[in-house]
């Protein structure tokens, strides 16, 4: 299980959300079988997913954040619900590529050029759509621009996941911190000289440090209250039903023909790599329901 932690400072103008999703990245690793950098890439946008999902208020919410760049990676997909119970996948999951010129996984190079599409099912009857061009591609400086262009909320993400020599996940997590309307130019100053010389999340992560314990350093300029903390885990809520569904979606003359054709047919999960079979038999009791 990872923890995530939520707090405002006692003057009310800084928000700030922590998380430490290292079992949940290990997780998603030990699914998909990604190499380093795919784990890296997935794992800060599983984490940021976690920490923007936690956010929404309504208990159907729903955030879904995909990377879609011109890099060896494709696509990179993260879906969170509104506790921050996570699910992803990266197009290609095996991609290697030299350290890029600080001596780390070189994220922004496997991703590449493209954008950030962000979608809020608020269960509401139109789920809200943002795209932004890619910053960077290193995942945190772009969720970063998001709000800032998107959102208007002045706002600070970090995010980091330090894999080992065997491809396991050593640490994983990240924090976002938001001024609130309220705050002035003297807050955003606190908050940014907090930030001077702060270690990497990972460093931070590896020293012993709860997600707590991050937030009051990164804010050490201010009185942090916790408002409240979570469990969080990387939750596939696919099943054999909702498969049905989709395969009904496709409509009978495709049913058809696939139930002539293939011996058997598999559904494959995307973000559990869960197989769901269906025989030609069961394939014709959909058509005919």
């Amino acid at each position: 299980m990872g923890k995530l932690v939520r707090t405002i400072t006692s003057d009310g103008l800084v928000m700030a959300t922590a998380v430490d999703t290292t079992d949940v990245v290990a997780t998603a690793e030990q699914i998909h079988g990604t190499s380093a950098v795919a784990t890296a890439a997935l794992g800060r946008l599983l984490t940021a997913a976690s920490m923007m999902g936690n956010m929404l208020k309504d208990e159907e919410s729903s955030i879904t954040l995909r990377v879609a760049g011109d890099g060896p990676l494709g696509s990179v997909v993260a879906v969170s619900d509104n506790m921050g119970n996570v699910r992803g996948y990266v197009t290609n999951h095996i991609v290697e590529l030299p350290l890029n010129s600080k001596g780390k996984l070189d994220v922004g190079g496997a991703v590449g050029k493209g954008n950030l599409f962000i979608l809020k099912d608020l269960a509401m009857k139109e789920p809200y759509n943002g795209c932004i061009p890619l910053v960077s591609g290193e995942i945190a400086e772009d969720i970063t621009s998001y709000y800032a262009t998107s959102e208007q909320i002045p706002t600070v993400c970090a995010l980091g996941v330090l894999v080992n020599p065997d491809l396991t996940v050593k640490s994983a997590g990240g924090f976002i911190i938001q001024l609130l309307p309220a705050a002035g130019d003297d807050t955003a100053e606190l908050v940014e000289k907090g930030l001077v010389d702060l270690p990497s999340v990972t460093n931070m992560l590896s020293m012993g440090m709860t997600p707590l314990d991050m937030i009051k350093l990164a804010l050490k300029e201010f009185e942090v209250e916790e408002l409240y903390s979570e469990e969080v885990e990387y939750r596939c809520n696919c099943s054999e039903e909702r498969v049905k569904s989709a395969l009904v979606s496709l409509g009978n003359k495709e049913l058809e023909d696939m139930s002539k054709e293939m011996p058997d047919i598999e559904v494959k999960c995307h973000f559990c790599d869960k197989v769901y079979k269906f025989s030609p038999d069961e394939i014709r009791k959909m058509i005919e329901k």
